[in-house]
């Protein structure tokens, strides 16, 4: 394009009117520097817009008063895009200009820059405080209006819960809140309104109804996940009884809320507390005041003397934890619960006078704690028993309160066999009716028959033996009852310990179970370093019993005969804690074991208490290959037509190597072909087992199994007043009873019938050797054929041990300085088929974990249990 036909060059920055402008103010007669003769970028002398001399320059083209600009501008921002109509911003600026028109909300803040654009403005901030303020009031006004004042008398009625067998088929249903009568005010004793109030709301006739206080921390646990908490006030307790439904939402506790305060205003204190009383759940099934009083005194409410409704004051603190019958769970024994509420019935009276309820006159006029009614029930059999394993397994793993789960509305899928269950029963009936006679012997008396049934491969229980019956005054699971030692049942463990973690001697690799111990009678037990453990201020000497000198024998023989001695010293040369810990590994809880003695060399010999559960589950891992599955009882349930979580299968977890659970099975076979479980010899099938029989014959064991079942039967003899286990010689007419006749009986009976569901019983895999054999010096009496099944047969009735030999026999042969060789005599702590020396009581539960029945606990499936708990 020709020189003449060019665009003047527009100023810097301004558009048309800026470029006026600025040649208003030129120097008149001075014609513009030719380009590129002073500030061009190709001019190595220029300095920018100006020239060497100062003087403004005029730019050639709109391109070039564009570089020329963002030149002077240096590192800053570039200049605003032209305006409309081909205006620019003025010159200089780098930020946009704020918006024409205010917005509503000004945020981000225009016309501020970096943080202080996002500050919020104290404008800002009260506006919306105000308009979160006016929606909480209008909220709250909103549900006040909305909500409604409940009525003692329309309180939903609690529905059914219903159990079902493994096969889906309905077993029982149980609740429902038929238990409730209705009384007026006047009808309820004074004694226990004041009561009630003293205990759980001194503040009650004073406060509006609600704890702000209280309200928080329930909504903070809440939101955290953590625990949920119910209503402080009695006002708030009263509100959350007509609801059916418990879940801890924050949606109900917000309609709690507004009712609670309507409540307060629409009705009179006197009201409240009376709807409370009728409302409430007291345990034994009783709904209300009226119905508690007949369901524990068998008086109506308005008989009820200062003493009975001071108790009912007391059991509403929780009836699963302070009914005396004792309640669902490891910790609600019936004497932990009898202790609770006793205790809580003494400190009531003393709150009653504290907070001016009562006075000192009035307390000392109360009396004695009340005489209660005998507990009715009409769950005959096994039911109540099952039911209870499963309703502690439940509320464990769906995180329910047994008063929440007494509500109803659940359907409970059991892994309870109903034929199983049916056999196990009848097995226990026939031994009983055929070997105890009450009214010809004092000594069958209060006899007690406990036993369960676990799946190997899955960890389900398929039946338990809880006892006679509710129906039949027998409220304690003697299938998950923590209290009864195992005795001798626990040596196996002591042998598969060995075999996993080996011996201080073979330095930590695994023992052989023909290894040789000295099984003497009153053989001093020695430490680590061969030095005898003390007993006072003599050596410590392991009874066994009778009083034949066994020599050096192999741990297998050993266990056939159940030879004392030998696992005494094998427990202190495994180390007592790597037996606790491979116990653990097959689910026997730690909670189950004998604190008394659990440093002690007694511990290997079976003073330990897991329930029946826990037994057949853990030797459960010998059948199955190492492989241990926590015991559990329910497989699924259903509320309002949807499954809850958690009730998925347990995860298979390795207790041993394969090779020790098929070392112990072989070794346990032996003990039935050939030592003292012979009496099921002739089952017909491979089975494999040990029996056990406790210190004065207090209990006695048999657990054994099959490939495809394991099982474990106890016998004990309480003292139904103390709770504390009796002897048992002389039951049944007999001197003494073992694990090898009467609980060997039982379970003979039942696996003969229960197996039959299976076809064809599996074989028991081969066992490999294993180990290293130490102190292989056999005595000149010991002389085993390879399968050791030539020597003496086992004495199922107790030798006397009065007259022990006090020197070394001929038949104890010793190599030099062999410290286990030794022959020593004299002694104490006798024992019997398990060398126990103290015997806890029967009346404590398992815990935990996984839950088991009515003062269950501990046993996975039903607790175990759960477990503790089953």
């Amino acid at each position: 394009m020709s020189e003449h036909r060019r665009k003047p060059p527009q100023p810097q920055g301004g558009g048309r009117a800026a470029a006026r402008r600025g040649q208003s103010g030129s120097s008149t007669g001075r014609r513009a520097a030719p380009r590129g003769a002073t500030g061009s970028p190709s001019d190595p002398y220029g300095s920018g817009a100006t020239g060497s001399g100062g003087e403004d320059r005029l730019y050639g083209g709109r391109a070039e008063a564009r570089r020329a600009a963002q030149r002077s501008s240096g590192s800053r921002r570039r200049a605003a895009e032209p305006a409309r109509g081909g205006r620019r911003a003025a010159p200089g600026r780098g930020r946009s200009a704020p918006p024409a028109e205010k917005r509503f909300i000004d945020y981000p803040r225009a016309g501020k820059y970096g943080a202080a654009r996002w500050m919020p403005s104290w404008r800002l901030v009260t506006g919306l405080f105000l308009t979160f303020m006016g929606g909480l009031v209008a909220a709250a006004g909103i549900g006040y209006a909305m909500v409604g004042i409940p009525k003692a008398q329309d309180t939903a009625l609690a529905q059914n819960n219903v159990f079902y067998w493994s096969n889906g088929k309905q077993m029982a249903a149980t609740g429902g809140q038929t238990n409730r009568q209705l009384v007026s005010s006047a009808e309820i004793p004074p004694e226990i309104k004041d009561a009630v109030v003293s205990a759980e709301n001194a503040t009650f006739y004073e406060d509006k109804g609600i704890d702000p206080a209280g309200i928080g921390r329930a909504l903070f646990n809440m939101a955290k996940g953590g625990e949920t908490q119910g209503g402080s006030t009695i006002t708030q307790q009263y509100v959350k009884n007509t609801y059916l439904s418990q879940e801890q939402t924050l949606s109900r506790k917000f309609k709690e809320l507004f009712i609670s305060i309507k409540v307060n205003q629409k009705m009179s204190k006197d009201a409240i507390l009376a709807g409370y009383l009728n409302t409430a759940y007291y345990g034994r099934n009783a709904y209300g005041i009226q119905a508690a009083a007949q369901a524990y005194f068998g008086v109506d409410a308005r008989k009820l003397t200062p003493s009975q409704s001071i108790f009912l004051a007391s059991v509403l603190k929780g009836p699963n934890f302070y009914n005396p019958d004792g309640g669902v769970g490891a910790n609600a024994t019936k004497e932990r619960n009898t202790k609770r509420v006793k205790d809580r019935w003494s400190w009531i009276q003393g709150r009653m006078v504290e907070v001016g309820r009562m006075t000192q006159a009035d307390q000392a006029k109360v009396g004695a704690f009340p005489k209660l009614k005998k507990q009715s029930s009409n769950l005959s059999g096994q039911t109540g028993y099952l039911i209870d394993l499963a309703k502690e397994y439940v509320a464990k793993k769906a995180g329910l309160s047994p008063e929440d789960l007494e509500k109803g509305g659940y359907r409970i899928y059991t892994t309870f066999d109903k034929d199983k269950v049916n056999e196990l029963a009848a097995a226990v009936d026939k031994t009983e009716k055929s070997f105890l006679d009450p009214k010809k012997r004092e000594k069958d008396k209060h006899v007690q028959f406990g036993g369960a049934s676990v799946d190997p491969k899955t960890g389900a229980i398929v039946a338990i033996y809880g006892g006679a019956g509710y129906n039949k005054g027998h409220y304690s699971n003697n299938a998950n009852t923590l209290g009864v030692p195992v005795g001798s049942t626990w040596k196996p463990i002591v042998l598969a310990a060995a075999m996993k973690y080996g011996t201080y001697e073979t330095d930590g690799e695994p023992l052989s179970p023909m290894a040789r111990y000295n099984g003497n009678d009153l053989l001093v037990i020695r430490d680590r370093n061969g030095d005898p453990i003390p007993d006072g201020d003599k050596p410590f000497r392991q009874k066994n019993e009778g009083t034949k000198a066994w020599g050096m024998v192999t741990l297998r023989k050993a266990m056939e005969q159940s030879i004392n001695s030998p696992f005494a010293q094998l427990g202190i040369d495994v180390g007592l804690a790597n037996t606790q810990e491979l116990a653990q590994d097959m689910g026997i809880p730690a909670s189950s074991f004998d604190q008394a003695n659990i440093k002690n060399v007694s511990f290997s010999l079976g003073t330990s208490t897991p329930s029946a559960i826990r037994m057949a589950d853990a030797y459960g891992s010998f059948a199955n290959d190492g492989i241990h599955y926590e015991p559990y009882s329910v497989t699924k349930v259903i509320k309002d037509g949807e499954p809850l979580k958690g009730f998925e299968t347990p995860e298979k977890e390795t207790a041993m190597d394969e090779n020790v659970a098929n070392n112990v099975t072989d070794v346990l076979e032996n003990v039935v072909k050939n030592g003292t479980g012979k009496k099921v010899a002739d089952i017909g099938f491979p089975v494999a087992g040990k029996t056990g029989t406790t210190d004065e014959n207090k209990s006695a064991w048999f657990v054994g199994y099959t490939r495809e079942l394991s099982t474990a039967v106890t016998l004990f003899r309480t003292d139904p007043d103390k709770g504390k286990l009796l002897s048992m010689n002389g039951t049944g007419g007999v001197s003494s009873i073992h694990g090898g006749d009467i609980p060997a009986e039982v379970w003979k009976d039942y696996m003969s019938e229960a197996m039959k569901s299976y076809g064809t019983p599996e074989p028991f895999p081969d066992a490999e050797p294993i180990g290293e054999i130490v102190n292989d010096t056999p005595s000149p009496t010991a002389t085993p054929t390879p399968t050791e099944t030539v020597e003496e047969t086992p004495s199922e009735t107790p030798t006397p041990s009065d007259t022990p030999s006090l020197t070394p026999t001929p038949t104890s042969t010793c190599r030099p300085f062999d410290f286990r060789c030794e022959d020593d005599s004299g002694g104490q702590n006798g024992g019997s088929d398990g060398g126990v020396t103290s015997s806890p009581t029967a009346t404590e539960t398992e815990t935990d974990d996984s839950g088991g029945g009515n003062n269950g606990g501990n046993n996975g499936a039903g607790g175990i249990f759960g477990r503790p708990e089953g």
